[in-house]
């Protein structure tokens, strides 16, 4: 089979990766800027209220992540907007893309956990079935976690019974990679579909999405096995596919260039392309943290100022991670 087909089979088939809830952190499989701290979330949030205010997005609008995990990133955004103004949650409309039901039900615990029954979660299966006038859409990690092709030397990577087979690519590929001038990758597939289907479904709507990689082609393989904090690059020799298929994470650099292809040919305006650093302290990071201070211990301020460095430092996440914002 292809390998595109080999990775949605590993991730999302029955049985795969993310077919049930996944722990995050330190206990987890993985850490994420979401579970790094609350206050990523909150910077988020501090711009949709900036657009709200400036009239460029629609308190009767929704507000709607993708990819929600647990569901901990739309909840701090959504108690930071009731910091800012508590009739928000009552104009606003709330939902979840979430495509895995097992995952739905820990989302709406959690859910539950946090505003009890104030708040109302709405849950879509896919972002085509999402239909709205205004929609301010959010994510975290998840154009790594689209199936991909792997192109070396003008051939495709197949899968014969979990081990790695070179055939010669498909024209359309070619040319596709011969335009971007691509000779060894990964090649994502799915972005043109998500683009449209977003851009069909939504009359206006901004799109803000957070992922590791860069807006060029590396001419290298990115693709990564992640278990337990550990990672194999996908063609370690000391690597199973066998053992590793649907047990751990699979996953790559986004080629942002791609993702701005995809989404200006639906008619989508990119508003900002940055590294996570720059756009959380211009969403307001640094203030959030300081009106912090003024309310709370200096011990727990230093624990959540440690938190924020994490998200911010050049070494860890601040430069790797990028921010993309599209509007339409």
């Amino acid at each position: 089979m292809y390998f595109s087909d080999y990775m949605d089979a590993w991730l999302y088939g029955d049985d795969g990766y993310y077919k049930n809830f996944k722990a995050i952190g330190k206990s987890g499989d993985f850490y994420t800027a979401v579970s790094t701290s609350s206050f990523f979330g909150a910077s988020i949030a501090n711009h949709f209220y900036t657009l709200l205010k400036e009239g460029k997005a629609d308190k009767n609008g929704w507000l709607i992540e993708i990819g929600a995990h647990q569901g901990y990133l739309l909840c701090d955004m959504i108690q930071w907007l009731y910091t800012c103004d508590p009739t928000l949650v009552k104009t606003l409309k709330f939902g979840i893309v979430e495509r895995q039901p097992k995952v739905q039900k820990a989302q709406l615990a959690y859910i539950k956990e946090r505003f009890g029954d104030d708040i109302q979660i709405k849950h879509f299966s896919d972002i085509s079935e999402v239909k709205a006038e205004y929609a301010f859409l959010v994510a975290n990690e998840i154009f790594d976690a689209f199936a991909c092709e792997l192109l070396k030397d003008e051939k495709i990577a197949f899968i014969n019974e979990h081990n790695i087979e070179w055939r010669d690519a498909p024209l359309e590929l070619l040319e596709w990679a011969k335009t971007h001038r691509l000779v060894k990758g990964e090649v994502a597939v799915g972005y043109e579909t998500f683009a449209k289907e977003m851009a069909e479904g939504i009359d206006k709507c901004d799109f803000v999405t957070f992922d590791y990689g860069e807006k060029y082609v590396r001419n290298d393989f990115s693709i990564r096995v992640y278990r337990s904090h550990e990672t194999f690059p996908l063609f370690d020799e000391a690597l199973k596919l066998s053992d590793s298929f649907k047990n751990d994470d699979i996953t790559y650099d986004v080629n942002f260039g791609h993702v701005s292809e995809a989404f200006l040919a639906q008619g989508f305006e990119e508003i900002a392309y940055e590294t996570q650093a720059r756009a959380l302290v211009r969403f307001g990071l640094i203030d959030i943290l300081e009106q912090f201070a003024k309310q709370t211990t200096q011990e727990k301020y230093v624990r959540e100022a440690d938190k924020v460095k994490t998200l911010i430092s050049p070494t860890i996440m601040g430069d790797r991670f990028k921010m993309v914002h599209f509007r339409k």
